[in-house]
């Protein structure tokens, strides 16, 4: 929860040797490099493994001191989206709605620190080459959009929070298993204009009591932890491969937007308890065997209960046509894209009236003839 973290100082920006600029992460790397002189330094692998949080010392107050870290955080009026934004990121506009960000409302607000980032496997050229091709292909799309893609600083990288809980599940469940079998049913029907008879097989399912404990690890259950107006991105493209997750470092945010979660710890846990009561549903049915099953009552209990904060990497594109906002999402570590799309009333309209115009012609000619 966000009132339950204290300041923690934050690495210090890395410069370049030679020039002294700012080192940026390079996608797909674990290398920092100066975008002017073309230095690179290898970013050292943090020794300590994921540290998992205890999640009830944090949910009763505790553990206050620790983990947390103060940062400065631009807030957009239009969307409500939270961004921490790197000095040296030149364009202070909203990433999902492109509203300017104003320097002077910036605040000091603390986040219980990251645990763990996924950085960018791909760079920006490539995003941005991903959303140009996929704009070009969209039929119908207003020309207006496909001028607005070709322009790179439309293209940001954005690292989004994200809440990961893990826990011993342990349930007790009273159920039904289905087993099915089937039987021979006598029907008439017509054949050569005579009525016979026939038969078919027909399943049955045949119930009996079930009862049963459960038990087992959940591992890294995936809660979002931002909310916006505007801009959510889209489940399609929200699948990450958590096991290349590294230990977070500092290094890796350089030269990218950082979401800052909005959706507390707290609700976070209520939404992994659903997905752990789901879990267990499914271990249940599992358990009960058969063909198919029913799930009457169950009784979840989760203990050692751990989370961690998370950072998850996306490229996201805004564009307005006709005072209404499109977003645009590539997947910063598999390429994946999704997206709305505006359509345009008069490519729509002339393809209409063309398609008539054929048809008009095609009658006009069998009438001739």
């Amino acid at each position: 929860m966000e009132d339950l973290i204290s300041p923690q100082k934050s690495e210090l920006k890395k410069a370049c040797v030679n020039c002294g600029a700012e080192l940026l992460y390079a996608p797909g790397t674990t290398e920092l490099v100066c975008e002017y002189c073309g230095h690179r330094e290898e970013i050292i692998p943090l020794e300590n493994q994921f540290e998992e949080l205890e999640l009830k010392e944090y949910l009763s107050n505790m553990g206050s001191q620790s983990h947390r870290e103060e940062v400065t955080i631009l807030h957009c009026k239009n969307c409500g989206a939270n961004q921490h934004v790197e000095e040296n990121y030149k364009s202070l506009k909203c990433v999902y709605c492109s509203s300017p960000l104003i320097v002077e409302d910036a605040r000091k607000e603390d986040w219980i620190l990251p645990g763990a980032v996924l950085p960018f496997q791909i760079d920006q050229k490539k995003a941005h080459q991903t959303f140009k091709t996929w704009v070009n292909s969209l039929w119908f799309a207003p020309n207006k959009l496909k001028k607005a893609a070709i322009s790179p600083e439309n293209t940001k990288g954005l690292y989004l929070p994200y809440w990961t809980f893990d826990a011993q599940l342990y349930a007790d469940y009273t159920g039904q298993r289905g087993d099915y079998y089937y039987v021979s049913v006598p029907y008439t029907t017509t054949q050569n204009g005579k009525t016979v008879r026939r038969t078919r097989q027909e399943r049955r399912t045949r119930w009996s009591y079930a009862q049963g404990t459960i038990k087992g690890f959940v591992d890294d259950t995936l809660i979002k932890a931002s909310y916006q107006r505007s801009g959510s991105i889209p489940q399609s493209i929200a699948r990450w491969n958590l096991q290349k997750l590294k230990p977070f470092d500092n290094s890796y945010l350089s030269g990218f937007i950082t979401e800052k979660y909005t959706i507390p710890l707290e609700k976070g846990h209520l939404k992994s308890n659903q997905q752990a009561r789901l879990i267990a549903e499914r271990w249940a049915r599992r358990d009960i065997g058969g063909d198919t099953q029913r799930v009457t009552s169950i009784d979840v209990k989760l203990t050692e209960e751990t989370f961690k904060h998370i950072l998850l990497p996306v490229y996201v594109s805004s564009y307005k046509y006709k005072g209404k906002q499109y977003n645009f999402f590539v997947n910063g570590q598999t390429g994946e894209i999704s997206g709305q799309r505006p359509y345009s009333f008069w490519k729509i309209f002339l393809l209409v009236i063309l398609i008539v115009s054929i048809i008009l012609l095609i009658v006009f000619l069998a009438n001739q003839k």
